[in-house]
């Protein structure tokens, strides 16, 4: 074989790598599109939920404000309040109360991660993370999840009551 046609086959073998290289980021640019359908769908779907539930906090827990978390730290709600309490001294304190859950905003790592962050009466109840794939996200697993936290953190604020 000759050099010239050696080298009409070494370019038809390139032009048709880079078609195959095109078409295959074509195909992960859809998939990047699905993920972020996904996630957004997700997050309206978990972050109502957050709302709804840290939301009935004040009805059992009158003087927490209700706050509705949107940003760049993720969508979903918090409750917090502020109290003064007597030391054993004698001299008043503040004192400081917050529950905040979130979900995090899409990132490149293609996971649904929920925040939580809890504290009462100035001290660190809890700082948490949990996360699984997009692809492999169960929704119910992240809304009980929700209510558990919420639940223990309603459970130990009402014992330090």
């Amino acid at each position: 074989m000759d050099f010239q046609k050696r080298l009409e086959k070494a370019v038809e073998r390139g032009q048709r790598s880079g078609e195959a290289r095109a078409r295959e980021a074509a195909r992960q640019a859809m998939n990047e599109e699905e993920l972020k359908r996904l996630h957004t769908q997700l997050r309206l779907e978990l972050s109502e939920h957050i709302d709804e539930c840290i939301g009935q906090l004040p009805d059992h827990f009158p003087g927490f404000r209700k706050e509705t978390v949107v940003g760049d730290r993720g969508w979903g709600a918090a409750v917090s309040r502020d109290d003064l309490a007597l030391a054993p001294d004698g001299h008043r304190k503040n004192v400081y109360s917050r529950l905040e859950m979130s979900i995090r905003p899409y990132s490149s790592a293609h996971v649904l991660e929920l925040l939580g962050k809890a504290t009462i009466r100035n001290k660190e109840l809890f700082n948490r993370s949990h996360y699984q794939r997009l692809a492999e996200v169960d929704p119910a697993t992240f809304r009980e999840l929700i209510d558990l936290w919420i639940l223990e953190y309603a459970e130990r604020y009402a014992a330090g009551s």
